[in-house]
């Protein structure tokens, strides 16, 4: 298995490269006008930090690293706002037993290693035999600290319940505390370990009968890989997650309620779905209000496929892509959709829709025809398919239509053409039929690219949602490969350069310049879905040398978009360092933050 060298591989150059320093809320200057609604709120985002792989002698994957958040707080006091940022580790027990230690490499296999379309299967499984040895020797006491549960806790937060939770895969929940991103402890299902004992005065009179996410062995290990891709209902305040695990029967569900909002009053843990014939890579999901969806993907996630010279994470071109829809509080009743096999790994909204005897699901996503990013993410090519079609990853609507005895896919096709990832929806509007979302695009290239090359989204977009669901009731694309939108990127500027009401608006960044993720900042008492801002990290990347490496002193900027006419820069934030490009980010209110639980002690 043979990996190129550190300044050849798209995500560990540039600023994708991890960084080294940490700093605590730390003053920034800025220019513009911060509007009043961003005072005592601070955005946070997530992503892995792979330091043991940035000198290039090890494997990587974009998916690698210890989670690092990095926020920018907006103090306000008598005399105005002061923007604080800060970016720590998650201490996670993998972070914990490892930091100043003298591994040379990562303890748990890269990505990169399970996605090989070429497995040494020998090579694979001394990883595997490294990684179970080094946590083994943990237990026993031979390292700083016991690694319990390995999760890197690197790809998503999110705010539920007077808890601020990152998320990963492979692992619960851990808790952080705003704004200081202090880490607090794993979250596992009513309790987070530090919290103080009067944050959870309901149970702590029996600890011992407290249901968690989790419990004993080998089954209680896997029933705590949740979801990075959570959802909360902004009307019950549930916490709705699938679990995916590589022994039967493969698919888990669980809610956990609000203490604060009506809703179920226990915890509904670790339901099996039924009808998931083998373990599959299984990234997010659909929630709407009365309905979740399932998605088993043509993606499996298999160890034992080592033993037949595949990949453990391997697509199956061939195959098919699956919907369970079943009601929320129903799990053991799906109703399996099949349809032409795609890879999903962001959906983007769900909501119901009641006619007579019929129930409609939606449901949009980001749906992509192959999986060649997967590779490209660990410096891979991709396998090379006979007669592969162009590229693509849109937005993407379903419609599943649950009629007694002929439930059904009704619709299935694009709403645009121009590429669409890293979704945001506003909180309150998630689960309904929201008529605004957001995303990233660039103005060249594609997030299913078959060419090795890095993901810069150089574009933010305001998709329409349901004015383009209006104009295809009058014009119904062809299932599957239709869309509605047929424009490309550089059409669509034009029109935005002309047309106010377009119903695909972009923010176009600058040449060089790179966003991430973005989240929506809500006005208050605004007229609309969309007034309001966007916030989000750039980078300048003409800071970087001739071999595309950043100097030591190079900056990422924080920058609040109107979102209303998705034109203007309200205010520019200057960070004290780089933000390297990574996952996942929310905006957390001022209200979220002042009515966090208490905490009694925080981790390391």
């Amino acid at each position: 298995m043979s990996f190129k060298p550190h300044r050849t591989h798209p995500y560990l150059d540039g600023n994708f490269a991890p960084i080294d320093k940490t700093v605590s809320q730390f003053p920034c200057q800025y220019d513009g006008t911060i509007p009043k609604e961003f005072l005592g709120g601070q955005y946070v985002r997530n992503g892995g930090n792979p330091t043991r792989n940035k000198d290039g002698g090890q494997e990587a994957h974009w998916f690698d690293g210890d989670g690092m958040l990095s926020g920018v707080f907006f103090r306000h006091d008598d005399t105005g706002v002061q923007p604080e940022y800060a970016n720590q580790y998650i201490l996670s027990d993998i972070h914990l037993a490892t930091a100043g230690s003298t591994l040379s490499a990562p303890i748990l296999p890269s990505v990169a290693a399970l996605v090989h379309p070429k497995p040494a299967p020998i090579r694979v499984f001394f990883k595997i035999f490294r990684a179970v040895c080094i946590i083994f020797s943990s237990l026993i006491g031979f390292m700083s600290h016991p690694i319990k549960r390995i999760s890197s806790v690197n790809t998503s937060i999110f705010h539920h319940d007077g808890r601020v939770l990152a998320s990963c895969e492979i692992g619960p929940f851990m808790r952080v505390c705003l704004p200081s991103l202090k880490t607090v402890g794993w979250f596992t299902g009513r309790r987070a370990e530090g919290e103080a004992a009067s944050a959870n005065p309901s149970i702590d009179s029996d600890p011992e009968s407290e249901p968690i996410l989790g419990g004993k062995g080998i089954q209680g290990f896997y029933k705590e890989w949740t979801t990075a891709h959570p959802r909360v209902d902004p009307q019950t305040g549930e916490l709705v997650m699938f679990h995916s695990t590589v022994i039967p029967p493969f698919v888990l569900y669980s809610i956990v309620p609000s203490r604060e909002k009506q809703g179920s009053t226990e915890p509904f843990l670790s339901r099996p779905v039924p009808g998931i014939a083998s373990a599959k890579l299984m990234h997010d999901f659909g929630v709407a209000q009365q309905h979740t969806i399932i998605i088993d993907l043509p993606l499996s996630l298999d160890p034992s496929n080592l033993k037949h010279n595949k990949p453990v994470i391997a697509y199956d071109h061939a195959g098919k892509t699956r919907f369970g829809v079943f009601p929320r509080y129903s799990p053991e009743v799906p109703e399996w959709l099949e349809t032409e096999g795609c890879c999903i790994i962001h959906t983007v909204n769900s909501w119901d829709e009641i006619k007579s005897n019929t129930s409609n699901v939606h449901m949009l996503v980001c749906r992509m025809n192959n999986v060649s990013q997967l590779y490209h993410m660990g410096n891979l090519e991709a396998p090379v398919i006979p007669n592969q079609p162009e590229p693509e990853c849109r937005l993407y609507y379903y419609q599943f239509q649950l009629k007694p005895g002929s439930p059904k896919i009704a619709q299935q096709w694009a709403l645009s053409a121009i590429p669409f990832e890293f979704p945001h929806v506003p909180k309150g509007h998630s689960m309904s039929a929201a008529q605004f979302v957001y995303g990233c695009s660039m103005r060249h290239g594609n997030f299913a690219g078959l060419v090795v090359e890095s993901i810069k989204m150089d574009c933010l977009v305001k998709i329409n949602v349901q004015s383009l669901l209006k104009r295809a009731a009058q014009n119904p694309p062809t299932a599957v490969s239709g869309c509605v939108d047929s424009r490309s990127m550089s059409q669509i500027l034009s029109s935005n350069s002309i047309e106010e009401d377009d119903p695909i608006q972009v923010f176009s960044l600058p040449d060089g310049w790179y966003a991430q993720e973005c989240a929506f900042v809500p006005r208050a008492g605004g007229i609309s879905e969309d007034d309001g801002w966007l916030i989000t990290y750039v980078f300048d990347e003409s800071q970087l040398d001739e071999h595309g490496i950043a100097a030591e002193n190079a900056r990422s900027q924080l920058w609040i978009i109107d979102a209303k006419g998705m034109k203007d820069i309200v205010a520019r934030v200057f960070l004290p360092q780089r933000v390297p490009y990574g996952m996942h980010g929310s905006w957390f209110s001022e209200d979220e933050i002042l009515n966090q639980l208490e905490v009694q002690q925080f981790r390391g």
